[in-house]
C-alpha cells in the first residue's frame, strides 16, 4: 500500500474513556437537561496500545504491541489509489490504533457533531428540544437531510458555535465551515466525538447521549453501510459527496459496533474515489481491518 499519502500515526493525543455504554434510549426522543451526574473514572491510557499493569518485582514486562504498525500492515493490501485515514478504539480493553493524521472534509458525518452541539445548547439553556428542532434532528441523522443540518447549524450559532461545542467535547483538530460539509476533521477527533456520545465522561448528559445514540441506530436501510461491516449492532453515521473540481468522491463512516464481545468505536475518512461505490467498498474493508487489529489484542488478553 502507498500508505495512502498519509503521514503516520495520529493517536498521540487520543485517550481512552472508561466507557460504560448506554442501553436503551429516551422514549419518544425526549431527554433530560443538565450535565451528567456520572462519577466516571478519568481517562488515563493512550490508545496506541492497551494499558498494562506495573510489572511485579522480579518479572519482566511483556513487550508492548505497536498497534499503529499492526494497523498499517493490515491496510497494506487494500490500496485503490484513494487517501484514507482510520482510528479505532476498543472501549473495554483500551486497545486502539490509528492510521493517518491528515484532516479530511466531513461531508455528512458532521451532522452527529451538529446535533451534539444542539444538545449542549439545550442543556445550557435548561430546556428540551422544541418541536422544530426535534424534527430537524431526526431527519438530519436518520435520512441525512441537508436542509435540516443547515437549519440546526444556524440554531447553534453557525461555525463559531460548532467550534465552541467541539472544544467542550474534546475535539482538538476539527474546524467548522459555513458550508458544513466542508468542516475539516481527523479520524482521531471523530473517535473523540464517538466517546462523547457513547461514554459517561462527557459534557453531554446521559439522556442527550441516549437520544443521539437512538437516532444513529435508526439511519435508513440504504445508509447502513460503512463501519457496520466490521461488527453487529451498528450505531453510525455516514457521509459522502462528489467534488466539483475533480469528480472524485469523499466517503466517510463513523460509528460503534459490537465485535468479539467488545464494543468498538471506529472512524474511517477517505477521499479520491472514482465512484461512491468504490469508496464504500474501501471504507468497509478498512473498518474490518481496524476492528480486527483491536480484536486480536482483546483475544490475546
Amino acid at each position: 500500500m502507498s500508505r495512502h499519502r498519509t503521514h503516520g500515526p495520529a493517536m498521540s493525543g487520543l485517550v481512552t474513556a472508561a466507557a460504560v455504554l448506554l442501553a436503551g434510549s429516551a422514549a419518544g426522543g425526549a431527554y433530560l437537561v443538565g450535565r451528567p451526574s456520572d462519577d466516571a473514572a478519568a481517562s488515563v491510557a493512550a490508545v496506541s496500545s492497551a494499558s498494562s499493569p506495573p510489572a511485579e518485582a522480579g518479572r519482566s514486562e511483556e513487550p508492548q504491541v505497536d498497534l499503529d504498525a499492526e494497523l498499517a500492515d493490515a491496510l497494506a493490501p487494500l490500496a485503490d489509489g484513494a487517501d484514507v485515514s482510520v482510528a479505532v478504539l476498543d472501549t473495554e480493553s483500551g486497545a486502539g490504533a490509528a492510521y493517518g493524521d491528515e484532516a479530511y472534509d466531513t461531508a455528512s458525518i458532521v451532522k452527529v457533531d451538529i446535533l451534539a452541539a444542539l444538545l449542549l445548547l439545550a442543556q445550557d439553556e435548561g430546556r428540551q428540544l422544541n418541536g422544530a428542532e426535534q424534527a430537524y434532528a431526526e431527519a438530519m441523522i436518520r435520512r441525512s437531510d441537508n436542509t435540516s443540518a443547515t437549519e440546526l447549524l444556524k440554531v447553534i450559532g453557525g461555525e463559531e458555535g460548532l467550534d465552541a461545542a467541539n472544544g467542550r467535547l474534546g475535539l482538538t483538530a476539527t474546524r467548522a465551515a459555513h458550508a458544513w460539509g466542508l468542516t475539516r476533521t481527523t479520524a482521531a477527533d471523530q473517535v473523540r466525538l464517538l466517546e462523547a456520545v457513547s461514554g459517561t465522561d462527557s459534557e453531554l448528559s446521559a439522556a442527550s447521549r441516549a437520544y443521539l445514540t437512538e437516532l444513529m441506530g435508526q439511519v435508513e436501510a440504504d445508509q447502513r453501510w460503512g463501519v457496520s461491516a466490521a461488527g453487529t449492532g451498528a450505531v453510525l453515521k455516514n457521509g459522502w459527496m462528489p467534488r466539483t473540481t475533480t469528480g472524485l468522491w469523499d466517503v466517510n463512516s463513523i460509528g460503534r459496533v459490537e465485535s468479539g464481545g467488545h464494543t468498538v468505536l471506529v472512524t474511517v475518512l477517505s477521499r479520491g474515489h472514482a465512484t461512491k461505490e468504490a469508496g464504500i467498498a474501501l471504507v468497509e474493508s478498512v473498518a474490518k481491518a481496524a476492528v480486527g487489529v483491536t480484536g486480536a489484542v482483546a483475544a490475546a488478553g
